[in-house]
């Protein structure tokens, strides 16, 4: 006698077989606040009878069949769920929904419509297949639709649903439905790379054109919102795109074995094929292909393999195997397009970290080209970049890497951008081309080192730089430090605020991004002071800690030494020997320091001046004594 919990485990077993042979399609869900996202996926859910990835496990204690589950979701808990669910989540990522037809599976990313959110709509897109666009009937195409719309074209997807919703609420005109279809196709047709776009009416909440034709919209003879869903053809992997694979590990289990780990992103590679590892053009072939504990004869796009070479070459993570007939290029300096996802502004000069699958260098971003405005669709002039706005920019790293355009490859022409201090992802960028410059200008080593140079003056070369407010004291203090380091016999330069925008930065203001340019320009200089064997001593206000942090990361370790003139605003406000301070308490004098622009204190600098208790005479003897411990012989 067969037992039902046997018959129900058997009938598992059939379903998840069958699953696992239904292709996958990624869509993602996006449009203005209250267009119906989760309504429409809630209503999707309902009436497909579709399953949540945990409704599988409720079959094995419930006899029932998977239809009467679906019919038992009561459709208004599921939306009210839905929303709520995400309204916790936003902040964190997207919310990923995995269910299933008879015919496909399924992955929706469900992403908020709030502007101050459109970082997780662009995660969101960067693995779809498709989109769809909701549009509420009543307010037709808004900031934020054109916004998502152009962030999805932006990042490659090619198919696009205008979900034109709550027709419910407009009498189901089909006037008001083709003039959206209308609007929304001439700003497609100016401003998106689409392949496809399908107009759907719906009602969401009523389930009008979801999953059956309604009765209300007589007029429109496309497919519904499912209908089209299973329809609508997944691009796979291209097997026939040059072959790249970035090394994700080394697995190096004994001296005899020595392979190299990751995911095919693109074409397709055999046993005897001809190899290259970038960066660097060190050349090779296969020699075998694993995957698991099966060795291969061949592996293609989207295949998860370890693969040996014939030659001990050195490969190791951050490197790329390619086709050595067809390799990707190697630059450090790009044209890009950046979409900027934090609130703290992006500006020209300030260091970030670049991840392009598994390289990782330091990014400097040059003189944004312009930032595109997505309603108007006009290229702007900017100093910077906020939140949610995107730009043409050029962007320079401190070593190259293997790259392709991001049209050619999303895997190896993509990247984000992380903040140095915080460690978070502040903004994603794709890579058009390198530039020329990339390719022209080379470092040219030269016979006589830094170590000589030093040598030579019998001393260690180091930065010693100064911070704190104006009018701190941070001037004079350097001035008696040279004057003593003089006597001493040390070699040493002074870089001082005010005499440097005489010169070299007089072209600069004083807004926040003109500041950071400053201290960028300062900090190469004090690098080729210190390449000559010099101290360089240096004031400046610096009041950004991602600066200094910069500047610190230019030279060698214990070659920097930052010393923060530790004076209360209120004392640097007494002295005011320039009047500066009266003229930004009047507002004559915007962007000031301590007034209307801020000072991030250092946390751990190599020495602290309280000028308060300390005069600058002994403050300079302070910090020879810490000088002659660290870099006089």
């Amino acid at each position: 006698m067969v037992h039902v919990d046997d018959l129900i485990a058997e009938d598992i077993d059939l379903y998840l077989k069958k699953h696992e042979e239904k292709d996958i399609l990624r869509f993602i869900t996006c449009g203005s606040v209250d267009d119906g996202k989760s309504t429409l996926i809630g209503r999707m859910l309902y009436e497909s009878h579709m399953l949540f990835d945990d409704q599988l496990s409720a079959l094995k204690k419930d006899s029932k069949s998977m239809g009467t589950q679906g019919q038992n979701i009561d459709f208004a808990l599921l939306v009210d769920g839905l929303s709520a669910e995400r309204e916790q989540g936003i902040t964190i990522d997207v919310a990923y929904r995995f269910f299933s037809t008879e015919n496909r599976k399924y992955i929706v990313a469900d992403t908020p419509g709030h502007d101050e959110y459109t970082r997780n709509m662009a995660t969101g897109s960067t693995t779809a297949d498709a989109a769809i666009i909701l549009v509420d009937a009543r307010n037709g195409i808004m900031t934020q639709t054109k916004r998502h719309s152009f962030i999805v074209s932006m990042v490659g997807v090619k198919k696009i649903i205008l979900a034109i919703n709550k027709l419910d609420l407009v009498d189901y005109s089909k006037q008001i439905y083709e003039n959206i279809v209308k609007d929304y196709s001439k700003f497609a047709e100016e401003a998106l790379e689409i392949e496809e776009i399908t107009a759907i009416p719906i009602s969401a909440l009523l389930g009008d054109n979801i999953t059956s034709k309604s009765e209300n919209t007589p007029w429109y003879t496309g497919p519904t919102i499912m209908k089209y869903l299973e329809t609508v053809e997944v691009e796979e992997a291209d097997s026939s795109e040059p072959f790249r694979m970035p090394v994700q590990w080394v697995n190096r289990p004994n001296l005899d074995f020595r392979g190299y780990c990751g995911l095919v992103a693109s074409g397709n590679i055999k046993i005897g094929d001809k190899i290259r590892v970038l960066p660097g053009g060190k050349n090779s072939e296969i020699k075998s292909i694993f995957s698991y504990d099966q060795e291969l004869r061949e592996a293609k796009a989207g295949n998860s393999v370890t693969i040996t070479l014939s030659d001990e070459i050195d490969v190791s993570r951050g490197n790329i195997i390619v086709s050595a007939h067809e390799p990707c290029g190697e630059a450090d300096q790009f044209q890009t397009r950046i979409l900027w996802m934090s609130d703290e502004t992006m500006k020209p000069g300030r260091q970030y970290i670049f991840k392009s699958n598994t390289q990782t260098a330091l990014l400097n971003l040059g003189k944004l080209k312009h930032q595109i405005d997505v309603n108007t669709l006009n290229e702007l002039p900017a100093n910077d970049l906020g939140l949610n706005q995107i730009a043409v920019c050029n962007i320079s790293l401190n070593k190259r890497i293997a790259f392709d355009s991001y049209r050619q490859n999303k895997t190896t022409g993509g990247f984000i951008i992380i903040d140095k201090l915080s460690n978070h992802t502040v903004g994603m960028g794709l890579i058009d081309f390198a530039l020329r410059r990339s390719d022209n200008i080379h470092w040219q080593n030269m016979d006589i080192t830094k170590e000589q140079r030093a040598q030579q003056k019998n001393q260690l070369p180091k930065i010693i730089w100064f911070t704190g407010l104006s009018g701190s004291g941070k001037s004079s203090i350097a001035n008696i430090l040279e004057k003593k380091l003089h006597t001493m016999g040390q070699h040493t330069i002074t870089l001082d605020g005010d005499n440097i925008r005489h010169g070299l930065n007089k072209d600069l203001g004083f807004t926040e991004a003109d500041r950071v340019e400053n201290i960028r320009r300062v900090g190469e200089v004090a690098k080729l002071m210190v390449d000559s064997g010099l101290i360089c001593i240096t004031a400046f206000i610096s009041p950004f800690e991602s600066e200094r942090r910069m500047i610190r990361s230019l030279v060698q370790e214990g070659e920097f030494i930052e010393i923060f003139v530790d004076t209360p605003l209120s004392i640097c406000e007494e002295r005011d020997v320039k009047g500066l301070y009266a003229k930004a308490r009047s507002g004559k004098l915007p962007n000031f320091t301590g007034i209307s622009s801020p000072f991030e204190s250092p946390q751990n600098p190599e020495i602290r001046i309280d000028t308060t208790k300390t005069s600058p005479e002994s403050a300079a003897d302070i910090i020879i004594d810490f000088l002659v411990k660290e870099v006089l012989r």
